[in-house]
């Protein structure tokens, strides 16, 4: 786990330090890459390009073949402001794994902050517009990182904020106003003292509210329908902030309120009982969407992202053709 955090602070730092700050992304650049099904390594030569050349020598490689990644990049206050925050908390992980990696990482955290302090586009973040949450969560993550006051001041103005203001698309099935919101509260609840667990409580008995009028809509009791695609990722993220409200007020949430998504989850759900989680479970899924799938593998853990009612083959289930 500390290697794969590393290998992705390694491409956040050095975008920073190359390209004063990090990228939109970094993508193939032709249909015949992007519509590569199988292993991500047989993507690429591992060549530069080299227009003098041909695409394909006898052999099959070649650096006239046109495989090289193009970076995409823009100057984006949610963009600097999520990498600060992961660059932030990625520190404390790798401070014994890689001191000088973890040094980088925060100096490149409090550069995208202080960067975007006093810009257009990051008031906008700030006052809750254009993914604020990124804001948030940067604030959040350099408090627990350096301790220092001004960050935890700005977490916490932008959090109350978050939960004082109505959140959009309540009105859709699934949908829990102040979900996002608890999320932050329980990322922030241990370093925080008894007057902010105080003040927690009243938005927690709404949560409470709001998540027993979702689960009557439902013989399951979950979020069933809401704007993620297929629906498991808000039924998982229920069940966790649900954890978190339990074992922090447990007068306010018993344990059912977990155990409810882990059930749904884990095979009690409509159509058939297999498990949406690869080799968890009596039965599970093998075959799933991923970046490899033509070559049919999974990775243990993996979960589907969902059920689609469309009859009569509610295709999510299949299990010997993955590419829907």
């Amino acid at each position: 786990m500390l290697q794969q955090i590393e290998h992705g602070v390694l491409a956040l730092v050095a975008q920073i330090e190359n390209v004063g700050h990090p990228v939109r992304g970094i993508v193939v650049g032709n249909l015949h890459q992007y519509h590569h099904l199988g292993d991500a390594s047989a993507i690429t030569n591992n060549l530069p390009y080299n227009p003098a050349l041909k695409p394909y020598e006898s052999d099959g490689v070649s650096s006239g073949t046109m495989d090289d990644r193009w970076v995409f990049t823009i100057r984006s206050s949610f963009i600097n402001y999520s990498t600060a925050a992961s660059l932030a908390g990625a520190s404390r992980v790798l401070k014994d794994f890689n001191p000088d990696l973890a040094q980088k990482a925060l100096n490149g955290a409090l550069k995208m902050w202080n960067e975007n302090e006093d810009t257009p586009q990051g008031m906008e973040v700030r006052q809750g517009r254009g993914f604020g949450n990124s804001y948030l969560s940067a604030a959040l993550q350099l408090f627990i990182t350096t301790k220092e006051e001004r960050f935890k001041s700005a977490f916490e103005q932008a959090f109350w904020n978050l939960l004082n203001t109505p959140a959009i698309h309540t009105n859709m099935p699934g949908n829990i106003s102040i979900s996002n919101g608890i999320t932050y509260a329980f990322m922030a609840y241990p370093y925080m003292g008894a007057d902010f667990h105080a003040k927690l409580r009243p938005f927690i008995l709404k949560y409470k509210e709001e998540v027993d009028g979702i689960a009557a809509q439902s013989p399951y009791g979950v979020p069933m329908g809401g704007r993620r695609w297929a629906g498991n990722t808000p039924i998982m993220s229920l069940a966790i902030n649900n954890y978190f409200v339990h074992k922090h007020y447990p007068d306010i949430m018993d344990a059912e309120y977990v155990f409810k998504g882990l059930n749904y989850i884990l095979g009690c759900h409509p159509y058939s009982n297999i498990s949406f989680v690869a080799t968890i479970g009596g039965r599970s899924k093998k075959v799933t969407y991923g970046s490899n799938r033509a070559d049919f593998t999974f990775i243990a853990g993996g979960v589907v992202p969902g059920l689609l009612f469309l009859q009569p083959d509610f295709y999510e289930n299949n299990d010997d053709w993955p590419f829907f």
